[in-house]
């Protein structure tokens, strides 16, 4: 027996709402996702440049430069500045040198330019600094006292930065 399609597909629509449904069976469980954050610090200096110097000059000479610290947020952190590289040189007497010449400057933590910037913690290191969301931009502000008698040259020292954490 052969039915007419209008009739064949009429049969269909009836008895397909009849017709049984393949289910595919299923299974669950759950997975454990977990990670530990460290504390983690990184660092970064601008140049501290004071530009032309006056030996002769009854003023002081300033200059300031900053200090980025990027830390996982809610690290403590304590930031020091060591004395350089010059021989002799102490956080309290900092010196660039010129062949064996030597020019004293200070760094501080103010901008008043009285609170030197060492390199101990809870001593002479800029207090300590909770880090946040956002990078922390420290301002350090240098001093070359005035009149110092130094032959002209083009001086330069090294500073290590230290975060610690």
């Amino acid at each position: 027996m052969t039915l007419k399609p209008k009739k064949a597909l009429l049969l269909a629509l009836v008895l397909l709402p009849c017709a049984q449904a393949a289910h595919a069976g299923t299974a669950q469980t759950t997975m454990s996702v977990s990670t530990t954050v460290l504390n983690s610090c990184l660092v970064s200096a601008a140049p501290l440049a004071f530009g032309n110097y006056d030996p002769v000059s009854t003023t002081a000479t300033n200059a300031t430069s900053s200090i980025t610290v990027t830390c996982t947020p809610g690290t403590s952190f304590v930031v020091g500045l060591n004395a350089g590289t010059a021989s002799g040189a102490t956080v309290s007497t900092r010196q660039m040198s010129f062949a064996s010449n030597r020019l004293g400057y200070a760094l501080f933590t103010d901008p008043s330019r009285t609170s030197n910037w060492g390199n101990t913690s809870g001593v002479d290191a800029l207090a300590p600094v909770t880090a946040t969301s956002t990078p922390s931009v420290l301002t350090v502000y240098g001093r070359i006292a005035a009149e110092q008698s130094v032959p002209a040259g083009a001086y330069a020292d090294v500073v290590t930065v230290t975060v610690t954490y």
